[in-house]
């Protein structure tokens, strides 16, 4: 699969890659938190099975992640900041009939850009529970502290393996910090009142997001399917690429 990648420059200049692949209907794929477009959708192989099921993938890293820029001036994260990102890509790319798929901090993502007035075709919702959408706080309260313990956490501790990963994909803490006090709340209320057809997936050890099957029964349209794994293991199965395949191509189109 050819895989190319370009730089974007965002509503404030600071620069974003977006990788992309395939030829057909056009599907951003938003990816998890301090990870990247390349370990959440290229690594195990649910890029290629999302292009061999049709799909024009855009495959953004987000601001302070994988390829893109990590300016430290706290002037760069704004409110809301990868939600302008994101809706500042989307017009760049002029998507105007497309599907939307995130991995965590991408889902919370993704549901953020349908309150603002997204309409995707359809939408799935990964590594995703209602908790996490409608009370965020306490994640990001515990990630504030893994960015803050970056250099002095120590194995055993609460922060140690989510500082590995850290250290594995090159977050910047200084960025990372700044990026995680830029995050808001979302109104769940208008959320559950837009009728696009989702998909909630979450691993059958995942409750990191809280409860998957409870986020599916709050949306209006919305159905629930089970992969194997936690949450961080789950991104690793080939039936997440699957199932995302399978729910957007049952539209006809």
């Amino acid at each position: 699969m050819n895989l190319k990648s370009s730089d974007f420059k965002s509503f404030d200049g600071v620069t974003l890659k977006v990788h992309e692949m395939g030829e057909g209907k056009p599907l951003l794929l938003l990816h998890g938190l301090f990870s990247n477009a390349h370990v959440n959708w290229i690594k195990y192989g649910h890029a290629e099975t999302l292009v061999k099921a049709g799909f024009h993938l855009f495959m953004p890293d987000f601001r302070a992640h994988g390829d893109s820029g990590a300016p430290h001036a706290a002037e760069f994260y704004p409110e809301n900041v990868i939600i302008k990102d994101m809706e500042a890509l989307m017009a760049h790319l002029d998507l105007q009939v497309y599907y939307l798929a995130g991995f965590s901090l991408g889902a919370r993502t993704c549901a953020k850009l349908v309150i603002n007035g997204a309409r995707p075709k359809r939408m799935a919702l990964c590594g995703m529970g209602w908790e996490g959408l409608n009370g965020w706080g306490n994640r990001r309260d515990f990630f504030l502290e893994c960015v803050r313990h970056y250099h002095d956490v120590k194995r055993g501790d609460d922060y140690y393996f989510p500082v590995q990963f850290m250290k594995t994909t090159g977050i910047d803490p200084i960025a990372a910090e700044h990026l995680l006090l830029s995050f808001a709340d979302l109104d769940t209320d208008i959320l559950r009142e837009v009728d696009i057809p989702t998909l909630v997936i979450c691993g059958d050890k995942d409750q990191d997001n809280g409860s998957g099957p409870l986020l599916a029964d709050k949306l209006k349209n919305s159905q629930f399917a089970e992969i194997s794994g936690n949450h961080m293991s789950s991104v690793t199965q080939k039936a997440l690429g699957e199932k995302i395949a399978q729910f957007f191509n049952e539209d006809g189109v």
